[in-house]
């Protein structure tokens, strides 16, 4: 009885405030997409990942989880990777196509929306080595980096749209497949790694901060695709398995 009292008299304070961090970004993404100020808004996602993706990991090592936090923590996930890339996406060039365009929009949030609803229901049976379906953040970033290269380049005519159109609903796609991904969930950041590993991620942050943009969206692209790889060799593996068997059977 006095663990549950405990429970209902207050929050922890250090993750919930990573979380509102994260929405408060994913709020003022909104705002400056409505104000067409599109590079702030990708860069306010982006910091929104980013506290949204230190709020678990410190409540796992402080040891605060709760169903509080969780929950907190699925509505702001929502509203990061699914609501404000989305009017991103509509804001920028979407709404060029029209009705198609804000349809395309709302796919994408649904998807969001089921895919988050799924891995909840499932977080206590999943694998935890693979995401099923693309993760949301993932697919924020992959859309919003985007958006980002293009804008940056000025490629902004019906082409584009059409083209964002089809990377979106792609996405959508994706997040609700069942596909699987690497969660990364195994690296274990407290043990020691070779040298060369420390300096293939300075490289990387020197990448990043050269051309931003179209690092990431070539980085999360390939990721996005290798889960559709990784299905497509295991599936010929599974066909080369049932050939042989087939023709031991008939030897046999």
């Amino acid at each position: 009885m006095l663990k549950k009292k405990e429970s209902r008299s207050g929050i922890y304070l250090l993750p919930n405030l990573l979380t509102t961090a994260s929405l408060f970004a994913a709020f003022y993404s909104i705002v400056a997409s409505l104000n067409a100020r599109y590079e702030t808004a990708v860069i306010a996602i982006f910091i929104g990942m980013i506290a949204d993706g230190l709020d678990g990991r410190i409540a796992r090592l402080t040891n605060t989880q709760t169903a509080f936090g969780a929950e907190y923590d699925s509505l702001s996930d929502m509203v990061t990777s699914g609501v404000a890339p989305a009017l991103l996406l509509y804001s920028w060039s979407l709404q060029t196509l029209g009705k198609l365009g804000w349809l395309v929009a709302f796919i994408y949030t649904a998807a969001v929306a089921l895919r988050l609803a799924r891995f909840n229901t499932q977080v206590e049976t999943a694998d935890k080595r693979y995401f099923q379906g693309l993760s949301c953040p993932a697919a924020a970033a992959l859309v919003s980096s985007f958006v980002w290269l293009c804008h940056q380049n000025q490629w902004e005519n019906f082409l584009i749209s059409i083209c964002a159109a089809i990377l979106t609903a792609t996405v959508a796609v994706l997040m609700v497949s069942n596909v699987r991904y690497y969660s990364f969930k195994e690296i274990d950041s407290k043990g020691k790694v070779p040298f060369l590993y420390v300096l293939l991620i300075v490289l990387l942050f020197v990448a990043i901060a050269a051309n931003p943009s179209a690092v990431l969206f070539i980085g999360f692209m390939l990721y996005a695709l290798f889960g559709p790889l990784q299905t497509l060799i295991a599936l010929q593996r599974m066909r080369k398995q049932r050939r042989q068997a087939r023709r031991n059977n008939k030897e046999g």
